[in-house]
């Protein structure tokens, strides 16, 4: 089954076109036969976060040579000019009126190609910035309106999952850099009950999976998301856009400038020993508390507090705090993790979104499971598949369509708060 998958959540326009088969023995394969992605960081970047009206904009202006890009590296673009009915430009024009120029572009992109060999369009309905996601589904209601194919509204959170899940082949696969020409991945061999680990720009959270595609919340934050957080706390140390890069950029460089040093931690009861290493000691929020939600705003505040005391921050004191402060979150993040992974009995443990890209914390989960959890399947996605992407969301809209499940063009709406469960 080929879908072709839309993502607009916040400031990446994505398409993608995955081809998903099941596996004889359990699990499903994908091909990614087709991927294309644009940025919008440089254009955010002054503002020092995502300007909502700027990304829908952008969003708007992208999506058809992003269409156009991944149809053609899919070698699913055929040429063949049409008129299409008046009923049709219509119902096109009416769908996407509140996006300026984007119906004249798909116009004529639609009048000069015929309809592209696919199975089902899915689009990212929410979470995310609401105008940003309303620009994606009015484009995908186009689509399947023009080329008369099913629709599927996708969670983009339950695509953070999915992408966590997806490995190589056993027998390895052409190419596994999404933004290459094409590549294979599987998600097989996943034992249930399963526990997600989002963490986000917007999301911090522990998600329990029993079954396929259902799901529970176990813990989340109270506050502040984990990547709100990064990037936060990196203004105050004035750090560039997007922030969690450069502060882990700081802290890794001080990790390595200390040589083969061991780094204290909370949760290996090294306390003293972090306090000597490092003059700014920062709290752990409620990594002592019964439950498994989490709490940044205490940090992010403690941090303020530090820089508050201090007439002026040199360049090293940067480095200590950025490094303190990853280290705090990495030692509240596993604890929870930890607690979550002891009451639920989770056999597979996958961690996603952008901020699982972060190098130290990927580094304390995995020496964590071998050292405490060895029969936990721990699974963590490639870099580039952790930030927004359109291919989770062409793995999620493979799981849905199997199951039917299809939103009509009434029924499909964009929500920035969507929820998984």
């Amino acid at each position: 089954m080929r879908v072709l998958a839309i993502e607009t959540s916040c400031d990446e326009t994505a398409i993608a076109i995955v081809d998903g088969q099941e596996l004889p023995r359990g699990g499903t394969s994908f091909r990614v036969l087709g991927n294309a992605l644009l940025s919008q960081i440089e254009i955010h970047k002054p503002y020092g976060g995502v300007f909502p009206a700027l990304a829908k904009r952008e969003h708007a202006k992208n999506l058809v040579p992003i269409l156009e890009a991944a149809l053609e590296e899919a070698e699913l673009l055929r040429g063949d000019t049409r008129a299409l009915a008046p009923e049709t430009r219509a119902a096109l024009a009416q769908l996407l009126e509140r996006e300026p120029g984007l119906s004249e572009k798909l116009f004529e992109f639609v009048s000069e190609c015929e309809t592209p060999d696919i199975d089902a369009i899915a689009v990212t309905a929410g979470p995310g910035l609401e105008p940003a996601l309303w620009v994606g589904v009015s484009f995908a209601k186009a689509l399947a309106l023009v080329w008369n194919k099913p629709l599927v509204g996708v969670n983009h959170m339950e695509g953070h999952i999915l992408a966590g899940l997806a490995k190589e082949p056993p027998n390895g696969s052409v190419n596994t850099s999404p933004f290459s020409t094409r590549f294979n991945l599987v998600i097989s061999g996943v034992e249930m009950p399963v526990l997600a680990l989002l963490i986000s720009g917007g999301h911090t959270e522990l998600v329990l999976m029993r079954s396929w595609l259902q799901y529970e919340f176990v813990g989340q934050t109270r506050d502040d998301a984990v990547g709100e957080a990064f990037d936060k706390v990196a203004r105050m140390l004035e750090l560039p856009y997007p922030g969690g890069p450069e502060i882990s950029k700081l802290a890794e460089e001080l990790r390595s400038s200390a040589g083969r040093r061991r780094l204290g931690t909370v949760s290996e009861g090294a306390e003293d020993q972090r306090h000597e290493e490092n003059p700014f000691v920062l709290p752990r929020p409620m990594i002592h508390d019964n439950s498994c939600d989490f709490s940044f705003a205490g940090l992010k505040t403690a941090v303020l507090n530090v820089l508050k005391q201090r007439e002026g921050v040199s360049a090293c004191d940067r480095q200590l705090i950025a490094r303190e402060f990853e280290d705090a979150v990495a030692d509240v993040l596993w604890t929870k993790t930890a607690r979550a992974l002891d009451q639920t009995g989770a056999s597979t443990l996958v961690i996603g979104g952008g901020v699982s890209a972060n190098i130290h914390i990927k580094r304390v989960f995995r020496a964590a499971v071998a050292r405490e959890y060895p029969h936990v399947d721990l699974r963590i996605p490639s870099a580039t598949l952790t930030t927004d992407n359109a291919v989770m969301i062409g793995f999620a809209g493979y799981c849905r369509a199997l199951r039917k499940d299809f939103a009509g063009p009434a029924t499909l709406v964009a929500s920035g708060n969507q929820s998984l469960a």
